[in-house]
């Protein structure tokens, strides 16, 4: 695979400590991704779990055990050093949010990369779309929902969703734009009405920074790549590593490679 200048520089900003905020808009038109890191023996069960829920849980790549490459995704990336912030959990709790995790590596850990929304935003804003959590240099908004994730193995737990603000007629064409990258969540998974999806008050967002709605606009969900969190809250593994809610890997993947059409 050959190299990308701005996803290198990107993540050796961030590996050297010199980044540490949320990573929408960072390396444009890079694919960026979301992180989980289990044990080898959990990885089977988080793998059908993923499979058997593509929208929240696209996977676009699977380490080794132990290894801290995605080769797929850049060839000097390490998971350990190149996120902005992760979070680390033992038991279901989350007990550190450190910017490298090397001093919690354990050679028996798999880790999955999972498509981001961050991806599809692109492509929204190259239509003339206003992405609000980008125009207010806030990270996104997401939910956890009481809609159930199809359950595998160990793991099962509710849908986490991302929310963006949208005119009616701008909502129709990002359902049409976004219905072309599957492997980045596609399209949207409810439109309006939030409390249906068992969101009371959408100015609380479970994580990220709530966003102003305006009177003519609607709130449009799409599934999330936080929902393993979620997950891992309710199933309570005794070790895992994620990424922060929007602080993500930047892959040296192109995001039109990822459209479906």
């Amino acid at each position: 695979m050959g190299q990308d200048n701005a996803g290198i520089l990107e993540r050796q900003r961030i590996r050297r400590g010199n980044f540490t905020g949320p990573t929408s808009g960072l390396a444009p038109g890079n694919v960026q991704a979301n992180l989980v890191i289990l044990p080898r023996d959990l990885a089977h069960d988080f793998l059908r779990f993923a499979q058997a829920n593509p929208k929240p849980c696209p996977v676009l790549a699977v380490s080794e055990a132990g290894s801290p490459g995605f080769p797929t995704l850049g060839e000097d990336l390490d998971i350990r050093t190149d996120l902005p912030l992760y979070r680390v959990w033992r038991d279901g709790e989350l007990v550190e949010e450190p910017t490298d995790v090397r001093h919690v590596w354990r050679d028996d850990l798999v880790s999955f990369a999972i498509g981001c929304s961050f991806s599809f935003e692109e492509a929204l804003i190259e239509d003339g779309i206003e992405v609000r959590h980008i125009a207010c240099d806030t990270n996104v908004p997401m939910y956890r929902t009481n809609i159930p994730c199809v359950p595998a193995g160990v793991f099962s737990g509710p849908l986490v969703v991302s929310m963006r603000p949208l005119k009616p007629r701008d909502a129709i064409r990002a359902v049409q734009i976004t219905s072309r990258f599957p492997s980045v969540h596609g399209a949207p998974v409810h439109l309006g009405m939030p409390e249906q999806i068992g969101i009371r008050d959408i100015s609380k967002p479970d994580y990220g920074d709530a966003v102003p709605i305006h009177d003519d606009e609607m709130p449009v969900f799409w599934a999330c790549g936080v929902t393993p969190q979620a997950v891992i809250a309710a199933v309570k593994p005794a070790f895992c590593i994620t990424h922060a809610p929007g602080s993500m890997l930047i892959t040296d993947l192109r995001n039109t490679s990822l459209s479906a059409l």
